[in-house]
């Protein structure tokens, strides 16, 4: 039997290696590849499982209705749309004549109230004349009476006389009761009550209404409560009728913003008030803001919907729910923040400013 040539067999050997190394690596690849993405999508959960976040998100800021206190023709428009106005601007003016008339009324109210007081006091000062008049007539009547009586005893005197005497001393009597019924109406009618003390009740009702034709008068310069941004100023012109109450102008009050952030329910188990925020928008892209959690609502979206939704039927599908969640905005930013801008909001839930 004839040996095998040595260098034939390294030969070969050396070609099996080569033949069985690509098997060996495509099987290191195989089974490396899935193990490092799942290591990186652990490391990845980990360090990102503790954030929730919305882009159910809109920027709010305080808006303030303006409406007319009394009604009447505008006159006088002095915003328009999109203008800036400070706190105590004229915003629009409403035509003043009627109210002054109505002042002018109050007025002449007062000055009738006064005359008839001062009417009152000359006839009560009157009555106590009168009083006095009626005392000194009923004595005089008393005696002439008292001495016809004497004389009718002794029979110097007729009873026809007698009579006359009654019949004078009962007409003094009731002239005097006469008078001093007058004095106390007169001092009734210039009581003050109980509630006002030196001041005649005509006379007080007189400058109420006077009081109340001034505060109207004054109200019909409209002017801004607060500063911000004019809004639906187009129900604004000169001569339409303003009724009284009606919405007329709305002011977004911009220096205060915050974000109102529609969280899924099942995202509010580890939200606390405090937790920090990250804050990006539509609108500037390259912009990042902070904040923090400012409060979580107390009701759904649908709950305080003007038509709640009602699941009393028997095709009832769950539907997760959206919690209404107060941002506050930390700093200020140059960009301005728009009422209704959208926005996306993050969560840190590991942060906590309790």
């Amino acid at each position: 039997m004839a040996e095998a040539d040595p260098n034939v067999t390294a030969l070969s050997s050396a070609r099996n290696d080569k033949k069985h190394t690509p098997r060996w690596r495509k099987l290191v690849l195989m089974t490396s590849v899935p193990v490092i993405l799942g290591i990186g999508a652990g490391a990845y959960y980990l360090a990102n499982n503790h954030y929730v976040s919305t882009d159910n998100a809109y920027v709010q800021q305080d808006k303030v209705s303006v409406s007319a206190e009394v009604g009447g023709r505008i006159v006088q428009v002095a915003v328009k749309e999109n203008q800036r106005v400070e706190a105590g601007d004229l915003l629009f003016s409403v035509d003043p004549q009627p109210f002054q008339i109505a002042v002018a009324q109050a007025d002449a109210a007062i000055s009738s109230a006064q005359a008839k007081v001062t009417g009152l006091e000359t006839a009560y000062e009157t009555t106590g004349s009168d009083i006095e008049a009626a005392r000194q007539n009923l004595a005089f009547s008393l005696t002439e009476w008292k001495r016809q009586s004497d004389l009718l005893q002794s029979g110097f005197t007729t009873r026809a006389r007698m009579d006359a005497a009654d019949h004078t001393l009962s007409e003094a009597r009731a002239r005097l009761a006469n008078a001093q019924a007058d004095a106390a109406k007169a001092r009734a009618a210039l009581s003050t009550g109980s509630i006002t003390s030196a001041v005649n009740p005509a006379v007080l009702a007189g400058r109420a209404q006077r009081q109340k034709a001034s505060y109207d008068l004054a109200r019909t310069i409209v002017r801004a409560p607060v500063s911000g941004i004019v809004s639906q100023s187009d129900r604004l012109h000169v001569g339409q009728m303003m009724v009284q109450g009606l919405p007329a102008v709305s002011i977004v009050a911009g220096n205060q913003s915050w974000i109102e952030a529609n969280f899924k329910e099942t995202d509010l188990n580890r939200m606390r008030v405090g937790q920090s925020a990250e804050l990006t928008f539509d609108a500037y892209p390259g912009m990042r803001l902070k904040g923090h959690v400012a409060s979580i609502g107390a009701g759904t979206g649908s709950e305080f919907s003007v038509l709640p939704a009602q699941n009393a039927s028997g095709n009832w599908v769950k539907v997760t729910q959206r919690i209404p969640v107060r941002i506050a905005i930390d700093g200020t930013t140059d960009r301005p923040m728009i009422a209704g801008m959208s926005a996306r909001v993050r969560i840190d839930t590991n942060s906590g400013r309790q």
